[in-house]
């Protein structure tokens, strides 16, 4: 893992927007979209960017054949199950140049038993097989994702992680699948993992959302020596999603230096692309998504707006414009006077007491619903209100 000048790792990123993020439902993608929006995703300086599943459809196989063509920086990767005919299917999408294949191992008994209906010993020997298939097709770059990792025994996953390695994988990644370990159970995985896979194999990061933890799973996992973290945009998923690329980066972009850990990606272009992704999956933003959300950098609350309008960072610890965003300072029915006042000013007006309160009581405290008005509507209202009757400004 590369290292800066104050001895913090960078942080590698693989993003599955466009495979792991899709395949929820609701989120289905054209190959045209995937084009653009890989493009867009590549910009941001990611490492990696995962096509999609080319056996699953031809969907997916136009989408790997169309972005193994156009991407420049990024390496593409492609998802398979550990047969012959995946692999050979995401070869003949994408070629062998810039491709990492990613094949998928089962890591729990639970998943050989209940899903699979195999024993161990057939799972080892399908990845391997799957390993030097993909070997001699001339594929180099060769990513095992052992699939409910956090739910396999020891024993499973080191004689799974040994035999995979011996067979010419040079990543492995560790699947929450389900969602279902804390931040150091985590961490506890990746650093025993770790001792069975030394650098120069790498170890990635796949966290689902299910406990609200992905995130701090994937930050976890980082800082016990993963190299690389898996993550979509808006965190989008199966079920409860995925961890969410913004989140990572920001955390990165504040506590890297606490973490030991820096990134190459650029937050200031990521709402752009996430905007983007939102229109083409008919996706409505939630209004309390930390950095994509509505409200991330909005308040409305008197006490809140008073702080901000003196400092912003009284009541701000991400600054909006680092994540392309803005400040919002709305007018409800929680807002003070230091809002009014404040729009006063803005307009030229005199803010007297008496003036502040007719104001106060007229666009605050009369409201009865949560319907809050953006400074730019009301600053225009009044403005059209004070030219038209000038005695109205005091």
């Amino acid at each position: 893992m590369t290292t800066n000048d104050r001895g913090n790792r960078r942080a590698a990123v693989f993003d599955t927007t466009l495979r792991d993020g899709e395949q929820a439902p609701g989120n289905g993608m054209s190959p045209e979209a995937k084009l653009e929006l890989g493009l867009a995703i590549e910009s941001l300086g990611v490492d990696t960017i995962e096509t999609g599943f080319p056996a699953s459809s031809p969907s997916d196989f136009e989408a790997t054949r169309l972005l193994s063509q156009r991407l420049t920086r990024a390496r593409f990767a492609t998802f398979v199950r550990a047969t012959r005919g995946d692999v050979d299917a995401a070869v003949e999408a994408g070629g062998v140049r810039n491709h990492q294949i990613q094949i998928l191992a089962t890591g729990s008994d639970i998943h050989l038993i209940h899903k699979r209906g195999i024993s161990r010993a057939e799972g080892i020997r399908e990845v391997r097989d799957a390993l030097a298939f993909a070997g001699r097709l001339g594929i180099t770059d060769l990513k095992v994702a052992i699939e409910d990792a956090t739910r396999g025994t020891p024993d499973l996953l080191a004689e799974l992680v040994r035999e995979v390695l011996d067979a010419g994988a040079t990543t492995i990644g560790l699947g929450d699948t389900c969602g279902c370990l804390l931040p150091d159970e985590y961490a506890e995985l990746v650093a025993m993992v770790r001792q069975w896979a030394p650098p120069p194999i790498r170890l990635a990061t796949h966290c689902h959302n299910d406990l609200g933890l992905a995130a701090a799973n994937a930050l976890a996992g980082l800082q016990a020596g993963a190299d690389e973290v898996e993550a979509t945009l808006a965190g989008i998923g199966e079920r409860a999603g995925n961890t969410s690329l913004e989140e990572i980066v920001a955390a990165i972009v504040y506590k890297g230096e606490r973490m030991g850990l820096y990134t190459d990606v650029r937050p200031e272009l990521m709402y752009a692309v996430y905007e983007n992704l939102a229109k083409k999956i008919g996706m409505s933003a939630p209004r309390n998504k930390a950095i994509f959300g509505r409200n991330a950098f909005a308040t409305q609350a008197g006490i809140h707006q008073a702080g901000m309008l003196r400092r912003p960072e009284t009541y701000e610890y991400l600054e909006p414009e680092r994540f392309g965003r803005q400040r919002e300072l709305l007018v409800g029915r929680h807002s003070g006077r230091a809002i009014v006042r404040h729009l006063l000013r803005g307009l030229d007006v005199e803010p007297t007491d008496e003036f502040v309160e007719s104001l106060y009581e007229e666009l605050i405290t009369s409201r009865v619903d949560g319907h809050c008005d953006d400074l730019e509507t009301l600053r225009t209202r009044l403005a059209a209100r004070f030219a038209a009757r000038p005695e109205v400004r005091v």
